[in-house]
């Protein structure tokens, strides 16, 4: 193998030229040159297994009182993840519903009541991080919407199954069709 203007340049095993990409030199032959290779490619490996455990996070704290620990995840099945949006904070493992969780737990060690803490987040978050929002006249959309898309979707089928029938006119039988019918039923009756 040797170094031309152009690249690297070799013979492959059945002898004819090409030109290489310096990359590709330590697989050049049909094998992986080296032991150095062998080694760093073992390095880049173990790298990415023991990658997992220096991104692993600490357990999310749980308040020392088992009834206050309780309430906080019952409040926390109510309200949802603004990250997520699909979870309850309760559920999620963003960093925002963690941080939403602690504050749950420090406002009901202050004392606070579950209907003023959903208060607050209602005040600061909007009606959105409700998990199941009430009725009234700026969440009637979230109510009522996916029943209006599926009457829309039910029109629409109907609509197209009504149109496809017009579309298609019936052509009566030929003469010949209409015998060979005939013939069929006739001998689907002498079989009975």
């Amino acid at each position: 193998m040797r170094k031309s203007s152009s690249g690297y340049e070799g013979k492959s095993p059945e002898g004819t030229s090409f030109g290489a990409h310096p990359l590709m030199l330590p697989y050049i032959g049909g094998h992986f040159g080296s032991s150095e290779m062998a080694f760093k490619l073992f390095a880049l490996l173990l790298g990415f297994m023991l990658a997992g455990a220096v991104l692993a996070k600490e357990a999310p704290t749980v308040a020392a009182d088992p009834v206050l620990e309780k309430r906080a995840m019952v409040l926390a099945e109510e309200l949802r993840c603004l990250v997520c949006q699909n979870q309850t904070i309760a559920d999620s493992h963003a960093e925002l519903a963690i941080d939403l969780k602690n504050q749950i737990r420090e406002k009901l060690k202050a004392g606070m009541s579950e209907a003023q803490i959903i208060d607050y987040m209602v005040a600061r978050y909007g009606d959105f991080v409700l998990y199941r929002p009430p009725v009234k006249a700026t969440t009637l959309p979230l109510w009522i919407g996916p029943f209006a898309l599926l009457f829309a979707a039910l029109a629409g089928l109907f609509f197209y199954i009504v149109r496809r029938r017009r579309s298609t006119p019936e052509q009566p039988l030929s003469e010949a069709d209409e015998a060979r019918v005939r013939s069929l039923l006739e001998a689907d009756e002498e079989r009975r």
